[in-house]
């Protein structure tokens, strides 16, 4: 019987394998593209809505007059710089750096500190960089430190921990959805097989199987629940729509990622490579 399945176990990854063979070549890529398209919306909308974001800083969160148009100038400059060092594979680990901390920022100034979905959100994102930081590393063949906070680890071991990182990450944005909404039999149902996908990704046990579910999930769910072009430009919906669209277009991203530069050694497949 355990024959039998891991033989066609077999078969259905060949059968993975043989399909997305022409496409392999461009994951890498299109994975980064989609892991920093949120911060490239985000930042289109703050120029699009430059008045209104300041007005919002200055009297809804009190900042000083002189400081909300620097603070929004250098989150615009940031997000657009490095999400393009990070599609274009240079200074992604300072890129990856920045990207954070402007998440961080963006949290603490607009006042979403304890808010959970968004703080579940953004963890997830930041899951997405770490996987294009640990891409990087396997790019890399010297042994250049990413971190100099960090001289003691190899790049084999920070590639690994990064990836490790990056899967617990991103599937804590799925935690957010079963947690927020209300409750039916086919919310159900796939909140227990998204569970159970997320599980799977964070021991690294037929990751790319459970990331190839999570992204087939998400993209469903992303264009039934987000679908801000529906949605009349007066609608206040409109703007929140589309930032929660473009933040899960990134976490489907790393997901791909995943996909493309598999779990890492710190995961149950490559463990179960060794024996």
């Amino acid at each position: 019987m355990r024959t039998a399945i891991q033989s066609s176990t077999q078969r259905v990854e060949s059968l993975f394998e043989s399909i997305g063979k022409p496409f392999k070549p461009y994951l890498p890529a299109m994975s980064r593209f989609m892991v920093v398209a949120t911060f490239y919306e985000d930042a289109f909308r703050i120029i699009l809505q430059w008045h209104d974001q300041k007005m919002y800083l200055e009297k809804a969160r009190h900042f000083p007059s002189a400081v909300s148009p620097l603070f929004l100038g250098f989150n615009v400059m940031a997000m657009l710089m490095c999400s393009t060092c990070i599609i274009s594979k240079r200074a992604v680990g300072p890129s990856v750096a920045v990207l954070a901390a402007v998440v961080a920022a963006q949290a603490i100034a607009y006042g979403l500190v304890f808010d959970m979905l968004f703080f579940l959100r953004n963890l997830s994102v930041t899951g997405g960089l770490l996987l294009c930081l640990s891409e990087s590393i396997l790019r890399r063949r010297s042994s250049k430190s990413v971190f100099a906070s960090l001289p003691q680890l190899s790049e084999s071991e920070r590639h690994k921990y990064f990836q490790l990182a990056g899967r617990v990450l991103l599937v804590l944005l799925f935690i957010g959805f079963i947690f927020n909404g209300t409750w039916n039999m086919l919310r159900i149902i796939v909140s227990v097989m998204g569970l159970l996908a997320c599980g799977m990704v964070v021991v690294g046990f037929r990751a790319k199987w459970s990331a190839t579910f999570l992204v087939s999930l998400l993209c469903v769910m992303n264009f039934l629940v987000n679908n801000w072009w529906s949605a009349h430009h007066s609608n206040y919906k409109r703007d929140f729509l589309k930032y929660d669209f473009f933040q899960t277009l990134s976490i489907m991203g790393g997901l791909l990622l995943l996909i493309s530069i598999g779990p890492g050694g710190l995961s149950y497949d490559e463990k179960k490579k060794e024996y």
